[in-house]
């Protein structure tokens, strides 16, 4: 019994000292942040790689999921003769739930892990300590682009979730399943709240990014330079990340949502 509680107060230690080591490197980042966005161009340059090519498979899963949402929505509403609220149900879950979480996600598996393997290979190449012998503070230059890509690219990707994912609901509930196209409309329009319901699933999407790239980049940044070092960090990357994610929205969720 002693050694249970020995285990888990190790862990406990464990995580809370993670935790101070992930807000100190947050710390520097920030501090060397005005270097990087002095110089645009770097961060520009990784929003492409983050952002642009996450696109696709971002739209792909939300018109799936979209699609989903519509039939089942539909089917459901229907029992209960309210399948003209179809619009509103899709729309509400998108811009609350559903976008911003699927493109973190989403964002966390394809461009986080990314992050983190480039990042640990120019450290396993010994880029990053050239870096240092020139002059050129890797916080600045590598790790602070990376991160300010991933926060400006998360809402972008969100809405783009979010628009195809109603499109998506479209496609079913009108073009398939036979709603009429004006009360799909009207009673998204009616219901969703461009103050509370869209702004609230940016400030999700933005916390979000700046949560899931901050792993990545700090992930990299203290790999082991070796492949299984690199390979552990991208791991550790998507399933902390994801883990992160959920424990957030359930957060602000309880602030934004609930009243």
């Amino acid at each position: 019994m002693n050694a249970f509680f020995r285990r888990i107060g190790r862990y406990v230690l464990d995580a809370i000292q993670g935790l101070g080591a992930i807000f100190l490197f947050l710390l520097a980042l920030l501090r060397h942040s005005g270097t990087s966005l002095t110089r645009a161009r770097l961060t520009i340059r990784q929003v492409y790689f983050a952002g642009v090519l996450s696109i696709i498979i971002v739209a792909v899963s939300g018109l799936f999921v979209g699609m989903v949402l519509g039939l089942q929505g539909y089917t459901t509403l229907a029992k209960f003769k309210s399948a003209d609220a179809l619009g509103a149900v899709v729309a509400l879950s998108l811009l609350r739930e559903l976008g911003p979480v699927l493109a973190a996600l989403l964002f966390a598996s394809s461009a986080g892990s990314a992050m983190t393997s480039e990042i640990g290979l120019m450290k396993t190449t010994e880029q990053l300590e050239a870096m240092s012998v020139m002059a050129i503070n890797p916080m600045a230059r590598v790790v602070a682009p990376r991160f300010w890509a991933g926060v400006i690219s998360m809402p972008l990707l969100a809405g783009i979730c979010n628009v195809m994912g109603i499109f998506g609901a479209y496609l079913i509930g009108v073009e398939f399943l036979g709603l009429d196209s004006g009360i799909f409309w009207s009673q998204m329009q009616s219901n969703v709240s461009f103050s509370y319901d869209v702004v609230n699933g940016v400030i999700k999407s933005i916390v979000f990014g700046a949560a899931v790239t901050l792993i990545a980049v700090y992930q990299g940044f203290h790999a082991k330079p070796t492949a299984e070092g690199v390979l552990r960090a991208t791991t550790k990357t998507v399933v902390t990340s994801a883990l992160t994610i959920l424990a957030l929205d359930f957060i602000l969720t309880a602030f934004m949502f609930t009243e």
